[in-house]
């Protein structure tokens, strides 16, 4: 079963109105939302590992859409921080302006779910209307809101047994 997004959304690590435009403040920016969260263990070296992740390649998905991440033995549990900039954010590795960031923290120790959980992100962003309506979301509650019910039409809905 794919691992649900919006089962690891929190309204208090989704920050709708990124004020920095270069790559690396932008990430720092989104990636503070994480600082506190209780399944990171060490912030500084999981910070440090998603720069270097992002030195290594873009994590560009095209359509301004960013995945930056790590898989870090400094986090317990996935862990997810969401940004969204009005005017974007220049990638320079990949020469593109990026709208929508999901940084993203995931366990060595776990690549399964990392991976479904990526591919699930790469559905629910590949169609504009979809896209659009995670750019028009006007708050973190309505962010998350608007995913479950991409997730609905895209994977189905949860069943009670899952």
């Amino acid at each position: 079963m794919p691992v649900r997004l919006s089962s690891l959304l929190d309204p208090a690590r989704i920050l709708l109105d990124v004020q920095s435009t270069k790559r690396t403040a932008a990430l720092h920016e989104i990636a503070r939302l994480l600082e506190q969260h209780p399944d990171v263990a060490n912030f500084p070296s999981f910070y440090q590992e998603l720069l270097a992740r992002e030195r290594l390649d873009t994590t560009c998905l095209g359509n301004e859409i960013a995945i930056p991440h790590a898989r870090t033995e400094h986090v317990k549990e996935i862990v997810i921080a969401v940004g969204r900039s009005t005017t974007g954010v220049h990638f320079e590795n990949s020469n593109q302006n990026v709208r929508l960031m999901f940084i993203l923290g995931t366990p060595k120790s776990n690549p399964g779910d990392y991976l479904m959980l990526v591919g699930s992100l790469c559905r629910l962003v590949k169609d504009a209307p979809h896209r659009e309506a995670l750019f028009a979301a006007t708050t973190p509650a309505a962010f998350i809101a608007t995913v479950q019910e991409l997730e609905n039409k895209i994977l189905g809905p949860l069943n009670a047994a899952d």
